[in-house]
């Protein structure tokens, strides 16, 4: 980021954060310390039970550990600095802001391509279970893996270097709590519209290709689990992908409801929606998976009597 615009007159953003008001500071340090520390745990102790137990050493746990690794950097790249704002100057450096949100849409889009990877191998294990050996082949999960994992930063890096060309003239003042593109088109005073029409275009279409097939996904899913004759054999398919479905709603449910909505709309209820996809989900994916999950429950397990003895 050494190379970032020069010609703008703002070399530093404020952030705004959650709440300006001082008694509200430490309340807000404690709580997102707190959510940090049980998300760091939680995501450690999913990859720690998989990696540990042969029997978890399936595509589907594959992708629930790299989900669990990218969580852990995904949410170090934002609270972090929030902690340090809630104590201190709300100031970022430009470089530094753009910097933050390069990793915040990388991580985020490398969760959004994850949870795809992770609904198509629910759709092949319930709809073409004799051939998800064949299909899930230890190739095509890496493939897959790499492919969710590198696209994204290039995707994430044609949206900083359009954001590096705007100039920044007047406030500096981020109504926010992270470097997030929407506000800072916001304080621009150039003109937009090659952003814009990015946005609506390329950004529309890497965000909803994931999520479309995550739809037909569970459709296919859902049709083949009303086919089984037996209630008890229903209930068994909807809890293998039960807990995926859980953080699909929560994850698109919160980033469409920022993303989707104009500009100039942008609000303090946008913040919280934020809050969601990037913090609070991180921090529930280990209590959904773990709890909603008879395996996963086993795993953890084993992990914690290994470590009793």
């Amino acid at each position: 980021m050494e190379g970032l615009n020069q010609t703008s007159s703002v070399s530093e953003f404020i952030l705004l954060g959650l709440s300006s008001r001082p008694e509200d500071q430490k309340p807000l340090f404690i709580l997102f310390l707190i959510m940090y520390l049980v998300t760091i745990t939680g995501n450690v102790l999913i990859i720690l039970a998989i990696s540990s137990d042969p029997q978890l050493h399936t595509p589907m746990y594959v992708f629930l550990s790299v989900l669990s690794f990218t969580d852990i950097w995904y949410t170090t790249t934002i609270v972090p600095r929030m902690l340090v704002d809630f104590l201190s100057e709300k100031t970022i450096s430009y470089a530094g802001c753009l910097t933050q949100m390069y990793f915040i849409y990388a991580l985020a889009n490398t969760d959004n391509c994850l949870l795809a990877a992770m609904a198509y191998d629910r759709y092949v294990a319930i709809c073409d279970p004799f051939h998800y050996v064949t299909i899930m082949s230890h190739r095509r999960c890496v493939l897959l893996v790499a492919f969710s994992c590198s696209l994204p930063h290039l995707h994430s890096l044609l949206h900083i270097l359009l954001l590096n060309q705007l100039t920044f003239c007047d406030s500096n003042v981020v109504h926010h709590f992270l470097c997030d593109i929407n506000p800072l088109l916001k304080l621009s005073c150039s003109s937009i519209s090659v952003n814009d029409i990015t946005i609506k275009t390329e950004g529309l279409v890497f965000w909803t290709t994931p999520f479309l097939c995550i739809v037909f996904s569970y459709v296919q899913i859902l049709v083949a689990v009303l086919r089984i004759p037996s209630a008890a054999g229903k209930r068994k398919a909807f809890s293998t992908c039960g807990s995926h479905f859980t953080v699909v709603i929560l994850f698109y449910g919160s980033i469409f409801y920022v993303y989707l909505q104009p500009l100039s709309s942008y609000n303090v209820q946008d913040r919280v929606a934020t809050l969601v996809y990037t913090v609070l989900t991180s921090m529930l994916n280990p209590f959904i998976y773990s709890l909603r999950n008879k395996d996963m429950k086993r795993g953890l397990g084993k992990l914690m009597g290994r470590r009793k003895s």
